[in-house]
């Protein structure tokens, strides 16, 4: 089958915008729709879980509200390549230690964010985000 010239544009053209409709999914993903940007959170926790794997690393952590209640939190940060370049590992943090973690909370209240940075009792901090850690 011999195609000319304006069939292999209309062809091209077809297969370029059927390529972006099937990736425009991919890039919503990482969209941060979800998070109040304007809002930070820093909260006094104790870890319950560090999850490292791909494609977000997910810190689990527990929080008490101002009535003494526990409230379970999951936090999204990059996925561990990133998180490496970092500087963190999958050995940065273990169920029960006592740290402050500062996330963006998502809109609709719900304790659930993404991890802007966690400092140990030691002072150090790590970050997640290419946003640095506020000293």
């Amino acid at each position: 089958m011999r195609f000319g010239i304006k069939n292999r544009r209309v062809l091209t053209f077809a297969a370029t915008m059927g390529l972006l409709a099937v990736s425009a999914p991919l890039f919503a993903h990482h969209g941060t729709a979800s998070f109040d940007t304007k809002k930070q959170l820093t909260m006094k926790a104790t870890i319950t879980e560090w999850y490292w794997a791909n494609p977000h690393c997910l810190l689990k952590f527990d929080v008490k509200d101002a009535k003494g209640s526990i409230v379970h939190w999951t936090a999204e940060t990059s996925n561990p390549p990133d998180m490496v370049n970092r500087g963190w590992s999958i050995h940065s943090l273990k169920p029960g230690d006592q740290v402050s973690v500062t996330i963006e909370p998502v809109k609709n209240g719900a304790p659930l964010g993404r991890v802007l940075w966690v400092e140990f009792p030691d002072g150090h901090k790590l970050s997640s985000t290419l946003i640095p850690a506020k000293p």
